[in-house]
């Protein structure tokens, strides 16, 4: 399945969680997180101003990203777990 977000919304997939910490000690399934990190898969066109112009988005497709723990909507594409943000519940994007 194909999906476009509009406007200033990005698609992500949360990336894999960490199953033991860097100790060696495995984590038990009840006391992980959700990670708060995510591959972006696609991108809006921008935000639309007052002015009818619009804004650029600074993230593309395929960053690596830090969101905000309870922002966007979950959804499920093709059985996969997926999450619709806006641009502003973006923290940071993770450069390597």
């Amino acid at each position: 399945m194909k999906i476009r977000p509009l406007q200033d919304r990005l698609i992500i997939k949360r990336v894999a969680e960490e199953t033991k910490t860097k100790g060696g000690l495995f984590i038990p399934d009840t006391a992980k997180e959700k990670p708060l990190e995510g591959k972006v898969v696609a991108v809006g066109n921008g935000k639309v101003l007052e002015d009818g112009k619009v804004r650029a988005m600074d993230i593309k497709a395929g960053d690596t990203i830090l969101f905000s723990k309870y922002a966007g909507t979950e959804i499920k594409l093709d059985g996969e777990d997926h999450l619709i943000l806006r641009e502003e519940d973006v923290l940071g994007v993770i450069e390597k």
